[in-house]
């Protein structure tokens, strides 16, 4: 316990960073709240991968910088941030177990010690996937792999967690379970969560904070709560381009 203390949430910051890809010149002046859960929302192409990749280290601004914590993390590695990422397409080796795939979060050489496998039962009980840890990929649901890459982030303990849409592909019923397993995480970790989803009613339902992006660069931002109201940024209604109380969803 002591260790998921001490990984809990640190607050992300683009400080006047620039991007160019292509033709397409983004900006992004934003600060993520630690240890709270923030969607990240806009059209498609307003750079919602793109902000998650420079926080992540698999884009290089062309300038300003990026802070994780008190870190100025821009000239940092991937694989050295204090960072994991969850995608849509859940990145699990085919030919590697349940166990494995999970594994790899704590020793990408496989090489684990009783600590280690403790953890990755750990893991896998609290993602529901006790028992299935000598499965293959192939053998599970979609809803599964999810939760086997979800397992993986929990065995690496890190203090910020990005996810790109990585429910998108799942029906609703499945959609919201995994919803609720990462609300249920994100509580007992503590990390700061991007999530990146074009589904209002799901930032709706899980997120304390907003980052809606337009054109290459933050719209809006603050409580969630104060998007789905009628003083709601335009931007945001403009976007969602319907009755604004038709994703005013309860909590659960």
């Amino acid at each position: 316990m002591s260790e998921h203390v001490q990984q809990a949430g640190a607050a992300v910051r683009l400080d006047d960073v620039r991007f160019s890809y292509g033709e397409a010149q983004m900006r992004f002046d934003v600060e993520i709240r630690p240890a709270a859960i923030t969607a990240v929302m806009g059209p498609s192409g307003s750079g919602k991968s793109t902000l998650l990749n420079l926080v992540a280290g698999f884009e290089k601004p062309d300038s300003g910088r990026v802070f994780i914590g008190h870190n100025d993390v821009t000239a940092v590695p991937p694989a050295a941030r204090p960072v994991s990422m969850m995608f849509q397409e859940n990145n699990l080796f085919a030919h590697l177990d349940v166990a494995a795939n999970v594994g790899l979060g704590r020793s990408p050489s496989l090489r684990l010690t009783p600590a280690d496998r403790a953890a990755v039962a750990a893991a896998l009980e609290r993602t529901g996937l006790a028992g299935k840890d000598h499965r293959l990929p192939r053998e599970l649901s979609g809803g599964e792999r999810q939760r086997v890459a979800l397992a993986r982030i929990l065995v690496r303990n890190r203090p910020v967690l990005l996810l790109d849409e990585p429910f998108g592909s799942l029906g609703p019923a499945l959609r919201e379970d995994m919803l609720e397993l990462l609300v249920g995480v994100q509580a007992e970790r503590a990390m700061t969560v991007l999530f990146v989803t074009h589904q209002p009613g799901d930032a709706r339902l899980i997120a304390q904070d907003m980052v809606f992006l337009e054109e290459g660069a933050v719209a809006a931002t603050g409580a969630v709560e104060t998007f789905f109201d009628e003083t709601g940024p335009e931007a945001f209604r403009r976007y969602i381009g319907t009755d604004i109380t038709e994703f005013a969803r309860k909590r659960t």
